[in-house]
């Protein structure tokens, strides 16, 4: 019922002189396109989250059905206190009230912004969103691409992956020998002798694998295991530090910033790999001639090695934070700082690797 008067109250926005123009028969005109979009993205969203694995209960879905009725009708009395009608037929507000109808808008548009956020559970979903057959010179192969998306939120720049069958396949032995008990509601897909590469098998294959990694997601010893994690982001990381060694600066930079996208959506930023990440964005960035990019990825870098005075990153990292705000024009005194506080505490720094020279000698396998 409060869902039917808040699209009610959207049409009351369009004015008088809307209603007026169609008042004269004919069929009507949407006052609000944009609701339709809406009403349509919602659609999709339901359609993408029914295809992929729900751990919520049918209590669960009850409640946020009544949390959905609560919340619009509390937008309703926000709104009536702005001076906005329930009901199109209404009289409109005195002239004091109208005062400042664009902002009213815009705080419409921002109330019915969070309602729709505060129903999309966070979480993070995995989506096949192609898969094409590999044919190579003795072997032919699906290569799936998969999706990290973080459900209810905008991603710019996705973080995906590129697997085969056989990589699946690696990651659920592996982790049935270390989890064997958490694996065995786990299902996963046959492998099949003929009509591996029918548009059908592929489409169930691909149903199948976001199924498989959204459930191995929702157990947290699995989720936190160095053979689910790096099953998404290691293959990027070994790429990119390859490229870094041999000058495809530009190249490298692609795989290290999927990467950063892979372990961030993934919940890893606190890791050894999440700082040589960093490390690859500084080195690649700064090559490129990209000041400021790099010098940012330094000082997250530097955030995050606050409290480790031991780190062996921690003293190259200083060195190019300070060498990059002074190129830039940033403050550079409190990295300068740190470095007299390491050279007190006996720390050779002359001895100490560049970030490019840690790059390249730090073994990824």
């Amino acid at each position: 019922m409060a869902s039917r008067l808040l699209h009610r109250l959207r049409h009351a926005l369009a004015g008088e002189g809307d209603r007026e123009g169609q008042g004269g028969g004919g069929s009507e005109v949407e006052e609000f396109p944009e609701s339709s979009e809406l009403e349509d993205d919602t659609d999709r969203l339901s359609t993408r989250l029914s295809g992929t694995l729900s751990f919520t209960s049918n209590e669960e879905e009850e409640a946020a059905e009544e949390n959905e009725d609560d919340s619009a009708s509390q937008e309703l009395g926000d709104l009536c206190e702005l001076g906005l009608p329930k009901n199109p037929g209404d009289p409109s507000p005195a002239p004091a009230e109208r005062q400042g109808s664009n902002l009213l808008t815009r705080q419409l548009q921002d109330l019915w912004r969070r309602s729709r956020s505060s129903l999309v559970p966070q979480r993070l979903l995995f989506e096949v969103t192609s898969a094409s057959v590999v044919s190579e010179r003795s072997s032919k192969y699906v290569l799936y691409t998969i999706y990290l998306i973080r459900s209810g939120q905008f991603d710019k720049a996705p973080a995906a992956i590129a697997r085969r069958y056989s990589d699946f396949e690696r990651l659920n032995r592996r982790l049935r020998l270390q989890f064997g008990c958490d694996m065995a509601g786990v299902s996963f897909p046959r492998k099949r002798l003929r009509r591996n590469f029918t548009a059908e098998t592929i489409a169930k294959r691909s149903r199948a694998f976001e199924q498989f990694l959204s459930h191995l997601h929702s157990i947290t010893k699995i989720r936190r295991s160095s053979d689910f994690l790096e099953f998404f982001f290691l293959r990027d990381l070994q790429a990119a530090q390859r490229l870094t060694c041999t000058g495809l600066y530009r190249e490298a930079l692609a795989s290290w910033s999927n990467a950063y996208r892979l372990q961030d959506r993934l919940g890893v930023c606190n890791s050894g790999h999440f700082l040589l990440t960093l490390a690859g964005l500084v080195v690649c960035h700064q090559e490129l001639d990209e000041l400021s990019e790099a010098h940012r990825s330094c000082e997250q870098a530097l955030q995050l090695l606050e409290a480790q005075d031991s780190h062996p990153l921690l003293e190259p990292f200083l060195q190019a934070h300070v060498h990059l705000s002074w190129k830039v024009g940033k403050d550079k005194h409190q990295s300068e700082a740190r470095l007299q506080g390491l050279l007190g505490a006996g720390v050779a720094l002359q001895q100490q690797p560049t970030l490019k020279e840690f790059l390249i000698k730090e073994a990824l396998e």
